[in-house]
């Protein structure tokens, strides 16, 4: 239980993905659920893939605990489906955590309120304020972490395995549905009446912040509307190097 999952080391990742990562994203969910109780949380952005893994969670691990990261710059689509997932799962809380008001304010005094457009480095320190300082404090109490990563989402992600050391973290990372479609994806929102960003239906397949996300062409990646004046090779944002 608990306590077992709090000795797990980088040894072990590769021994259970050897194990589970070739199930299915119910089975390895339910086995994260049984095995480490409250102490996994999963990081839920939004997005098609985190709204059905959090119907899977609901489903098959509810004592799995759910937080998100308000950059405070989100769409306001973002916000309303996060209002109906939060309705829909009412069982479920989600703890909404907000990057440190005095980094963002010195920022924005510092550099402008888009400086994350003029270098990869200003956009990272960007990301790093919002996003992956806040998730560091939302995993303070946990043991281990579960997210929406799927392989062709980009190129930074097709070696991610389903069940993984987070060397930043130190603790175990687990990706059910790392090797799921696009198709599979929408295929389960669909099937399950799954609450979704109305974003996605204007050409939206990947959401992030408001000013760091568009549409995107007929025939361009999935991750092109994010960052889109970054090389594809540095569109991660440190929540998962």
């Amino acid at each position: 239980m608990v306590t077992e999952a709090a000795k797990y080391t980088s040894a072990d990742a590769e021994r259970l993905n050897a194990e589970l990562g070739q199930r299915s994203a119910e089975e390895i969910v339910r086995w994260a659920g049984e095995t480490f109780g409250p102490a996994i949380k999963f990081a839920n952005s939004f997005g098609a893939e985190d709204v059905v893994l959090q119907d899977i969670i609901a489903k098959n691990a509810p004592n799995v605990r759910v937080f998100t990261l308000d950059t405070g710059r989100l769409n306001d689509e973002t916000y309303e489906v996060m209002e109906n997932v939060r309705f829909k799962y009412s069982d479920i809380p989600i703890e909404v955590m907000f990057p440190d008001h005095q980094k963002v304010e010195s920022l924005v005094r510092e550099k402008g309120f888009y400086s994350f457009r003029e270098s990869v480095e200003n956009r990272r320190e960007c990301c790093a304020i919002r996003k992956v300082q806040p998730l560091k404090r939302a995993l303070s109490d946990a043991t281990a972490w579960m997210t929406g990563l799927r392989k062709d989402q980009s190129v930074t992600r097709t070696d991610t395995p389903a069940i993984e050391w987070d060397e930043g973290n130190a603790m175990l990372k687990v990706n059910p549905l790392i090797e799921w479609s696009n198709d599979d994806v929408w295929a389960y929102v669909k099937a399950n009446k799954v609450p979704y960003n109305r974003l996605h239906d204007q050409g939206y397949p990947s959401i992030g912040c408001a000013p760091c996300t568009r549409a995107i062409k007929p025939g361009e990646d999935i991750r092109a509307g994010r960052w889109w004046w970054e090389n594809p090779e540095y569109k991660e944002c440190g929540l998962h190097e």
